[in-house]
């Protein structure tokens, strides 16, 4: 484990100190789940996920609105996209497709509501679940970067007032990707940071 002057090494990781010094809480109450809308790409998509999508589709078809599931029929459960990645179709170039709103107008995933009800074992994509950390290789490392995104000025603020680090509102979701120990790890960092500043 290596601290740099702005990044922090774990294993094969690269980690932005930003990951550590920010502070972020989804206000959903304010943003209405824009990430979900803005942007003109999907969701990325790691290697394993495309197989789970084609999987749990008919479970998750129930739970889709009408164009999301004709969309999904004609162009897959996921795209390579511009790049020529792997990401989650989007709607007319708009929302994922597996967007559904919920009676307050807010964007939720249908993806993680069947997984919520017990009816898939896949919670949502990781780069949504970490968002907003975004995730990038570089030759055998994983680049672990925030992401600053305006729409996100809400989740910000309130993260501000909260004094809750981007660390510890992704902890489930770095968990998920990195695993228990490479979490307890940066947790170490961040105190040792935070010590130092004092």
């Amino acid at each position: 484990m290596i601290t740099f002057a702005s990044m922090i090494e774990i294993g094969n990781t690269l980690i932005s100190d930003d990951v550590v010094q920010k502070q972020f809480v989804c206000n959903l109450s304010k943003c209405k789940g824009a990430c979900c809308v803005e942007g003109d790409l999907g969701a990325p998509l790691e290697d394993d996920e495309i197989e789970i999508l084609d999987e749990i589709y008919e479970t998750v078809k129930p739970y889709l609105r009408p164009e999301s599931v004709a969309s999904i029929e004609s162009q897959g459960a996921w795209v390579l996209d511009r790049f020529n990645e792997y990401s989650t179709p989007l709607l007319e170039n708009q929302e994922c497709v597996y967007v559904i709103y919920d009676e307050n107008g807010t964007l939720k995933c249908a993806i993680e509501k069947a997984y919520l009800e017990g009816k898939v074992p896949y919670k949502k994509p990781i780069s949504c679940h970490l968002y907003p950390v975004r995730l990038s290789n570089l030759l055998d490392m994983v680049a672990v970067n925030y992401d600053y995104w305006s729409i996100c000025s809400d989740a910000c603020t309130l993260g501000k007032e909260l004094q809750v680090p981007v660390y510890k509102f992704l902890k489930e979701p770095l968990i998920r990707r990195f695993g228990t120990d490479w979490y307890s790890k940066l947790e170490q960092v961040a105190l040792t940071m935070e010590a130092s500043n004092e």
